[in-house]
């Protein structure tokens, strides 16, 4: 499905939650969707690296890591396994490392920030619970949709509206 966050917004407005957190864009997929799974991790990536390992089946993996950027929750060989396992993209509220290499990926990665230091491996942390960050709760099942723009989210997967001016179709050729 090709979407524009903003056309979105315009054709449904109210059945959406925009988060207003200012993610910086890691991945080459800069436009990516899915239904919502979570981690809730606090500077530990063990959940992280497990999940990855699974069949994303077009999913966005959440991660709420507390906003904490003393080290990275994601590096350039979990985000690999990722991308080969069918997740569609992952939102990392904390850091990431391995920038460069995170940008050749076909995956779509956001992250506060990065940090070459590893986290722990201590495996602590919940999984497919809700988090909340950016004014948005995240539940499991909910659909992510995320562009240059920003992430909006919706309790059901969204049909991608009809362009609303001519401007907004030359947007989505370009």
């Amino acid at each position: 499905m090709e979407f524009i966050t903003a056309d979105l917004v315009d054709a449904y407005d109210d059945a959406l939650r925009s988060c207003d957190v200012q993610f910086r864009q890691y991945g080459a997929r800069t436009h990516f969707h899915g239904p919502v799974r979570t981690i809730k991790s606090f500077e530990d990536n063990t959940l992280i690296k497990q999940a990855l390992a699974q069949a994303g089946e077009g999913a966005v993996l959440v991660i709420d890591g507390g906003a904490s950027l003393r080290c990275s929750l994601l590096g350039d060989y979990m985000a690999a396994l990722g991308a080969k396992n069918g997740w569609a993209g992952l939102v990392v509220w904390g850091a990431i490392r391995d920038a460069v290499p995170l940008g050749a990926l076909a995956l779509g990665i956001k992250a506060l920030g990065s940090n070459p230091k590893k986290s722990s491996k201590t495996g602590a942390g919940q999984r497919d619970v809700p988090v909340s960050f950016g004014g948005v709760t995240f539940h499991p099942g909910d659909w992510l949709y995320s562009d240059a723009d920003g992430i909006v989210v919706s309790n059901r997967s969204l049909e991608a509206p009809q362009p609303a001016t001519p401007m907004t179709a030359m947007r989505q050729h370009l």
